[in-house]
């Protein structure tokens, strides 16, 4: 099993605007295994965007087809903004046991 975090550092008073627009597109995905978390200790104005896949090919194959539906693309739309609603990202890939 593979945990995907992508982390959006966001700009103040963007990370729930961030986090509305991924819980969102998290209820139109196929796979149904994305949870949408806020960092309630860590930095501030942080989201996190936590995915599950069964091996990195999963992941992988996941990507190809990401937005593809008809739902995804509309939700997709919506994030044409987002790139100025945050400062910095990255994504983390574990294993787990």
């Amino acid at each position: 099993m593979i945990v995907v975090h992508d982390i959006f550092n966001c700009k103040p008073g963007n990370a729930s605007k961030i986090a509305k627009l991924f819980k969102e597109w998290a209820e139109v995905v196929p796979q149904k295994n994305v949870s949408v978390m806020t960092d309630m200790t860590g930095q501030f104005h942080r989201v996190i965007i936590a995915s599950r896949f069964e091996s990195l090919t999963a992941y992988e194959e996941a990507m190809k087809t990401m937005g593809q539906s008809e739902e995804e693309k509309k939700v997709m739309e919506k994030f044409k903004d987002m790139n100025e609603m945050y400062v910095s990202g990255s994504r983390e890939i574990f294993k787990l046991w």
